[in-house]
C-alpha cells in the first residue's frame, strides 16, 4: 500500500497516534475529527442521529455536536440532496448520507441536473461542496434492491467526483479530503468489508483489520488526495485494475495461485489516475479489469478502452473483464454472481496463457 502524507500535528520527535480500526470505525473517525475542525460541516440523513446510521457509521455524532448538525431527515431522497445543495450553495459543507446506494435514484435529477453543474451555470459565483455517502455493493444478502453498484451511473455525469476506498486508511483520508473539496462527491463505501477482508472468498467468515496493513489508521487528521491510485501489490506479469471490495478478492486469488500481478486500487474513478495505470500496463504488458458491477456500460468498459488507447503497442493480450452479470441482482446466488476467486482464476489463467 503507498502511503500519503499524514498530515496530523503531533510533538517534536512523537510519531502520529494509530489505531486499528474496521472501515465503518475509521468513517467515523473522519466524521469527528473534521467536526471538530470546521463548524460548517453537517451530517444528514435517514438514522444517522440518535440511531448512528443503520451501519453505525455515525454513532455517537449527535451527541456530541448536537442535533443541528447532525440530524434525521424524511424518507425522501431526492429532498435530503436537494437540501443539501441549497446548504452547500450558501456556505455550509453537508454530508448526506443515502442509506443505500440502491436508493440514490429518486436524487439522481437533484445529483446531475443541480449539484453537478452549479459551478459551470453560475460561472463560479456558486459551488456544491456536498460529499454523499452510501454503502453499495452485495455481500450481505441484501438481494435486488440493496446490493447494486451504481458507481459507472455518475461516472458519466461530468461535474460530480466518485470515490470508493477499498481499507479503512483510504477511507478515513479519502472522507476527509472530499468533505473538504468544493465540488460534489459521491463517496461510496463497499458494505462487504465495512467490519474486515475476508479471505477473498465471499462465504467465508471476516477477517480483524487488524491482520490488514491497512487497518493502521491514524487518530487524528490526514487526507488521502482524490484522484491518485494506489498500488497495493507491486507485480510484472500483468496489471489488475480493481477497486472496494475487489481489491481484496483480487489480493487472495493472485496470492492462491502465485501469479506476480501489479494491483493497482483506483480509489477514485473520477477524477482517475491513469498515469499510474498507464505506466502499471505498460511495464506488465496485459490488463485485467476487475468490478462488482454489471459489465455492459460498466466503468471497466471505460478503463478497457483508455488502456486500449494508451498502451495498445505495449499489450502482449487482449484486456480481460471480469464483472458482475447483465442481470438484476440475485439473492439465492449471491456468491455465483459477483466476481469471486474461481471467475477471477480462469480469467488469470486465460490472460497469462502464453506469458
Amino acid at each position: 500500500m503507498v502511503s500519503d502524507t499524514i498530515e496530523q500535528p503531533t510533538l517534536e520527535g512523537e510519531a502520529p497516534a494509530v489505531a486499528r480500526m474496521n472501515m465503518i470505525q475509521a468513517i467515523n473517525s473522519a466524521f469527528d475529527v473534521v467536526m471538530a475542525r470546521d463548524a460548517d460541516v453537517l451530517v444528514m440523513g435517514e438514522d444517522v442521529g440518535y440511531f448512528g446510521g443503520v451501519f453505525r457509521a455515525t454513532a455517537g455524532l449527535q451527541a456530541k455536536y448536537g442535533k443541528t448538525r447532525v440530524f434525521d431527515t424524511p424518507i425522501t431522497e431526492i429532498g435530503i440532496i436537494g437540501v443539501a445543495i441549497g446548504m452547500g450553495a450558501y456556505g455550509l459543507r453537508p454530508v448526506p448520507e443515502i442509506q443505500f446506494a440502491d436508493y440514490i435514484y429518486p436524487a439522481l435529477d437533484q445529483l446531475v441536473s443541480e449539484a453537478a453543474r452549479l459551478r459551470y451555470r453560475s460561472a463560479g459565483d456558486f459551488t456544491a461542496p456536498i460529499t454523499v455517502r452510501s454503502p453499495y455493493g452485495g455481500g450481505i444478502f441484501g438481494g435486488q434492491t440493496h446490493s447494486q453498484s451504481p458507481e459507472g451511473i455518475f461516472t458519466h455525469v461530468s461535474g460530480i467526483k466518485t470515490v470508493i476506498p477499498a481499507t479503512p486508511y483510504d477511507a478515513k483520508g479519502l472522507l476527509i479530503a472530499a468533505i473538504e473539496d468544493n465540488d460534489p462527491v459521491l463517496f461510496l463505501e463497499p458494505k462487504r468489508i465495512y467490519n474486515g477482508p475476508f479471505n477473498g472468498h465471499w462465504d467465508k467468515p471476516a477477517e480483524n483489520w487488524s491482520k490488514h496493513p491497512g487497518g493502521s489508521v491514524p487518530t487524528g487528521y490526514y487526507k488521502v488526495p482524490l484522484g491518485k491510485a494506489a498500488i497495493v501489490r507491486p507485480g510484472e506479469a500483468l496489471t489488475i485494475l480493481c477497486y472496494g471490495t475487489m481489491v481484496h478478492v483480487c489480493e487472495r486469488v493472485v496470492a492462491d495461485m502465485g501469479v506476480d500481478a501489479e494491483i493497482v486500487d483506483l480509489r477514485t474513478l473520477v477524477p482517475l489516475d491513469i498515469e499510474t495505470i498507464e505506466a502499471s500496463v505498460k511495464k506488465t504488458g496485459r490488463c485485467m479489469i476487475v468490478h462488482e458491477a454489471t459489465r455492459t456500460s460498466g466503468f471497466g468498459a471505460e478503463l478497457s478502452a483508455l488502456v486500449q488507447e494508451r498502451c495498445f503497442y505495449h499489450l502482449e493480450a487482449p484486456i480481460e473483464r471480469v464483472t458482475g452479470f447483465d442481470t438484476p441482482y440475485p439473492h439465492s446466488l449471491e456468491w455465483a454472481y459477483f466476481p469471486g476467486p474461481v471467475r477471477i482464476g480462469e480469467a488469470l489463467k486465460k490472460i497469462m496463457k502464453d506469458a
